[in-house]
């Protein structure tokens, strides 16, 4: 009861628009570039704006004198970020106390301490102050607002972290799931009606107690310091020398340096964000500090309550170039890496000034699991038939290009048929940012060179890297993107023979004539040099999310197009419809010279559609099965290790059929929609 009287007195003061008695609020506000810097250490409230009136009134009465872009506070090893429309409330109040206080003293002290309440007194009226309620934003802005705790909703974060989370979920948004992380973080998805869903991150930080913030930050502050030494273990280390007193013996010490390692080690709450499995993407978007970070989650891009300092810009910036060995300035303004976070591998690609107004990055997440065509053909993205001609193409030594747009899985594809090489051929894998499966391949046991390729003056560049790599004995070429002057070298080396196996590679368009296009007026390859490609696999992205082979053309002879080039002819061995991805005649009459190509010395073309039959069967059987082993190698070993068998046993190889019959009703079972 000792507290009721008070407490009276303040609801009577606050009923009647009188200035509150002073609470104790200890904020100490300064002014730091475009940021009003509130250090809460000493305010009992911690510099929370939404509930505190004492700290509104002082943040309000500091941005009298001036505006800010953002209102930060600091306090207990936390940090607020009061940005956008919190910090333009803020502003306009300061705005509208200025102005305001030559008409109308009581109004305009009471919009230090209840800035909506003031202004909607204001509004209410037919005097100046309405005049200057409008004229500051503020009517604009409290009109916007939801109570404070939805008008100052702050971005929050520790103080060792550079990344900064919105705690409130949007107004008027339905929650959609919820779902927890490994990190210990939580998910929960909001839709809002005409809105983008919201992805709204809880890092596991928003739950530790005030001591255990408390040390965290301490923690940091001995790590940066210099010490202690011990590597990965360092973090840990550090946070137990910052223990002192009983009052800290039961923070979750362990979980505390796990967050530590995550920002001053990791990469912050992208080892959250990357933790979830279903999340794909992630984009910086500058300018970064005013964007929240957008994700891409199950194909569905979403907005997430997640923002990059602009001290954290940098620090990332810093980190890509250092351990990427690669420029990335106003000189050297794009970067192309790889990082391993969360356990994945993420290929990060980069921008900043003067091609873009700032830094920004897109992260992309590539699965580490081990794609192969059965599984390929078990996800959907092809089908058993289709994927039985690659598999003849690429052990028999075909020049094939996937082509597609990007996130369209051209490497993924171009990974699944590296595993359809002979075992004994040699591969060259020629990239810049490594994501094929070369060590999933090595350990198998084949045989394959890995090169990088560096643009930079002292490195190799892509055209030098092939000239070496046609050095390096024959076997298989694979370059990871076509995309500039190593195109005219690869396909010289094409077109002289100078690789002895298949040459794969990826290359952005849509369609075989588009790639033509492409490799010849875009990157001064000869017309009649591109010849030399067999096959051209597109891929598409349909419904934002399902990734699928949408063409896969021959290149037939050429004919001169309108203005006299030798342009080759691009015929479709198989097309998309609305059903499914469906052979369209052509190889089942005869009339391939690709796959005429594909058959042996000692066989017809005839033998060919036999053992494409055969491997048609086998895909769609392990497929059904779930079997997506890589150990048991190429189809063709899986085929000839069946017949033999099956030969042993004294029966007819299960797979094979006359050379003679062709038909339609001999497709496997199954796969009806894409026989010919």
């Amino acid at each position: 009861m000792s507290d009721l009287f008070p407490r009276l007195i303040d609801s009577l003061r606050a009923a009647t628009g009188a200035e509150p008695a002073a609470s104790g609020c200890g904020c100490q506000p300064s002014f730091r570039d475009n940021t009003l810097v509130v250090d809460a250490t000493d305010c009992e409230s911690q510099g929370e704006l939404a509930a505190s009136e004492a700290c509104r009134r002082t943040v309000v009465d500091a941005l009298t004198e001036r505006d800010v872009e953002r209102v930060q506070v600091e306090a207990g090893g936390v940090q607020r970020s009061y940005e956008d429309d919190a910090a333009a409330l803020l502003v306009a109040a300061g705005r509208f106390v200025e102005a305001a206080t030559f008409h109308d003293q009581r109004l305009a002290d009471r919009a230090r301490r209840d800035p909506l309440g003031a202004c909607h007194e204001a509004v209410g009226r037919a005097d100046a102050v309405a005049q200057i309620a409008a004229q500051t934003g503020l009517a604009v802005l409290a009109e916007r607002a939801d109570g404070y705790q939805n008008a100052l909703s702050p971005f929050v974060g520790p103080t060792v972290s550079r990344w900064r989370v919105e705690e409130q979920p949007p107004p008027g948004a339905t929650l959609v799931a919820t779902r927890d992380l490994p990190t210990g973080a939580t998910v929960r998805h909001y839709e809002s009606s005409g809105a983008v869903p919201r992805y709204h991150l809880q890092p596991p930080e928003r739950t530790l107690s005030e001591q255990a913030l408390w040390l965290l930050d301490r923690a940091h502050g001995c790590l940066a310091n210099g010490g202690p030494d011990g590597g990965s273990r360092a973090p840990a280390r550090a946070v137990r020398r910052t223990i002192s007193g009983p009052s800290q013996a039961d923070v979750p010490v362990e979980e505390v340096a796990s967050i530590l390692t995550k920002h001053a080690r990791g990469y912050g709450l992208l080892e959250d964000l990357f933790a979830d499995q279903r999340l794909s993407d992630a984009f910086l978007t500058p300018p970064v500090v005013s964007n929240c970070l957008r994700v891409t989650v199950d194909g569905e891009t979403m907005r997430t309550n997640v923002r990059l300092t602009a001290s954290g810009v940098d620090a990332l910036a810093s980190r890509f170039r250092r351990e990427s060995g690669r420029a990335f300035s106003r000189a050297d303004p794009t970067l192309d890496a790889t990082a391993d976070i969360a356990g994945r591998r993420i290929r990060v690609a980069g921008v900043t000034e003067p091609t873009s107004a700032g830094t920004g990055f897109a992260f992309r997440a590539h699965d580490r699991a081990i794609w192969t065509l059965p599984k390929l053909v078990g996800n959907g993205t092809i089908t058993p038939r289709a994927g039985a001609l690659l598999s003849i193409a690429v052990e028999r030594g075909a020049a094939v290009l996937i082509a597609g747009p990007r996130g369209a899985g051209k490497t993924t594809m171009l990974g699944a048929l590296l595993w359809e090489l002979p075992s004994a051929v040699r591969m060259v894998v020629i990239e810049d940012t490594p994501e094929l499966p070369v060590e999933p391949l090595q350990t198998s046991g084949r045989d394959v060179q890995s090169l990088r390729v560096h643009e930079d003056s002292d490195e190799l560049s892509a055209a030098e890297t092939l000239r070496t790599a046609l050095r390096l004995g024959d076997g298989a070429l694979v370059v990871g993107e076509v995309r500039g002057e190593e195109a005219a070298v690869l396909y010289e080396a094409m077109r002289v023979g100078a690789s002895s196996e298949a040459v794969l590679g990826t290359i952005h368009g849509d369609g075989a004539p588009a790639v033509f296009e492409r490799v010849v007026s875009d990157l001064g390859v000869a017309a009649s040099a591109f010849a030399a490609t067999d096959l051209v696999v597109t891929l598409e992205t349909a419904d934002g999310s399902t990734r699928r082979v949408k063409r896969i053309e021959e290149v037939a002879a050429p004919t001169d197009d309108s203005v006299g080039r030798e342009k080759p002819r691009f015929e479709p061995l198989f097309d998309r419809t609305d059903a499914d991805l469906v052979g369209t005649g052509r190889i089942n009459r005869g009339n391939s010279p690709v796959v005429d190509a594909l058959s042996r010395p000692s066989e017809s073309y005839a033998d060919v559609q036999t053992e494409l039959t055969a491997r048609t069967r086998l895909l769609g059987e392990l497929a059904d099965r779930e079997r997506f082993d890589t150990g048991t190698g190429p189809l063709s070993d899986r085929i000839h290790r069946t017949q033999e068998t099956a030969l042993g046993a004294g029966e007819a190889p299960r797979g094979t059929r006359p050379t003679t019959d062709q038909s339609v009703d001999n497709a496997p079972s199954g796969t009806e929609g894409e026989a010919e």
